[in-house]
């Protein structure tokens, strides 16, 4: 069971499950239209997982999923433990 944290958002999973499904570096555009969400709100959470190590900012507007973020996925690390960079 993933151990998520007061900050997180159901959205934050279904980023961070589709960066590490994908494999690859995607836009916040194309994280929206693969999970039926807003750009805006994406872009949001996005920066807040950046800010928390679960994603990296590989340039702007460029995200994937960090070491981090795979942990958590795995539930093997309490998100509740993370603090912003």
């Amino acid at each position: 069971m993933r151990l998520r944290a007061e900050w997180m958002t159901p959205m934050d999973d279904c980023v961070l499950e589709l960066l590490q499904s994908a494999g690859i570096i995607l836009s916040p555009s194309i994280i929206a239209f693969n999970l039926d969400l807003r750009r805006e709100g994406v872009n949001r959470r996005l920066n807040e997982l950046v800010e928390y190590g679960l994603v990296v900012r590989v340039e702007r507007g460029k995200y994937e999923i960090s070491e981090t973020g795979e942990q958590y996925l795995a539930s093997e690390l309490d998100a509740s433990e993370l603090e912003k960079d």
